[in-house]
This record gives structure tokens, C-alpha cells and sequence, in this order.
């Protein structure tokens, strides 16, 4: 029984996870400068657009890992 307990706990946790990342990804594309950073690739030719936002996922990497660091010190 303990161990339907821990699983039934960490399966509501992983669910409050993802609702919280999905709220996340709602309100990110109101931030203005997310995805329109100095360093992302953006090439147009035609009908063709090829988009890579690598300093936002620099960017987002590293805060992140700060926040993540911050959380799990031990």
C-alpha cells in the first residue's frame, strides 16, 4: 500500500508540473523580447523560413540552471 501511495503522490506532483510548464508556455509568447533576441537565426527565402532561436535558448538555459541550482542546494 505505501508504495501506491508514493506513486499515486509523485503522479500528482508530475501533473501540477505540467500544468504549471503549459501556463509557462501560454504567457511566454507575451513577453516581448523572448524569441526576437540578438544571436537568433532567422533565414527567408521563398515560401521557406527557417528559424533558430539560439540566444533564447542560451538565455533560457541559463536561467533555468540558476533557478534550478537555487531550488536544490543541499
Amino acid at each position: 500500500m505505501d508504495a501506491l501511495q508514493t506513486l499515486g503522490r509523485m503522479l500528482v506532483l508530475m501533473g501540477i508540473l505540467i500544468v504549471i510548464i503549459g501556463v509557462l508556455l501560454l504567457l511566454a509568447g507575451r513577453v516581448p523580447f523572448l524569441g526576437r533576441l540578438p544571436g537568433d537565426i532567422v533565414y527567408q527565402r521563398g515560401n521557406f523560413t527557417l528559424y533558430i532561436p539560439l540566444m533564447t535558448m542560451l538565455l533560457l538555459s541559463l536561467i533555468l540552471t540558476i533557478i534550478l541550482n537555487l531550488l536544490f542546494r543541499r
